[in-house]
């Protein structure tokens, strides 16, 4: 167990209370995950202005990056929040489930793009030329293909957080991924 707290609003700036004021009215909560990032009076905004930039990449393009990704950095808090915010946007369980091994057997263009992810994610960025291609091939553009790297990035940092500090996860917890066949 983590001795690493999730602060509350009383214990951290008045920024920082703004910005769990306006995730509370938002979200009905503001999750453990945004309140660790309030340990610094800076980074929750810097991160929550990152994650909710304009991209070229859809709401449900977005969610195949972030299983993709927090799957391979293993990271329980982000998979928990990810499958219920894409069961939000319409995928189902094994859509998920497939998304998480970086693969989209439903989607051709999905399929590219998880595809991509997963493997920036475990190249650190040297990405396989053929998987690119693939991802080209499907439709996507250069453009698309540096959102996916600046949401691969976006990504990580939240994987990173929760993995060092361990805190407690407030969504319904994540299935471990049995198989990771594509």
């Amino acid at each position: 167990m983590s001795t690493f707290n999730v602060p509350t609003r009383e214990e951290v700036n008045a920024n920082n209370q703004a910005i769990f004021d306006n995730l509370n009215k938002a979200l009905g909560f503001v999750p453990n995950l945004y309140a660790t990032y309030a340990h610094s009076e800076t980074a929750l905004e810097n991160y929550l202005n990152l994650s909710n930039a304009k991209t070229s990449l859809s709401t449900k393009e977005k969610e195949a990056v972030n299983l993709a990704v927090s799957e391979v950095n293993g990271c329980i808090y982000c998979l928990s929040a990810h499958t219920a915010i894409g069961k939000m946007n319409g995928f189902t369980d094994e859509q998920i489930l497939e998304l998480r091994a970086g693969y989209a057997s439903f989607d051709t263009k999905l399929n590219s793009l998880a595809r991509l992810a997963k493997n920036i994610t475990e190249n650190k960025g040297k990405t396989d030329q053929n998987v690119i291609d693939d991802f080209f091939n499907a439709g996507y553009t250069k453009g698309n293909l540096i959102d996916t790297i600046v949401l691969v990035g976006d990504k990580t940092i939240s994987n990173y957080i929760n993995n060092t500090t361990e805190i407690p996860v407030d969504f319904p917890i994540a299935q471990p991924l049995e198989t990771t066949s594509a």
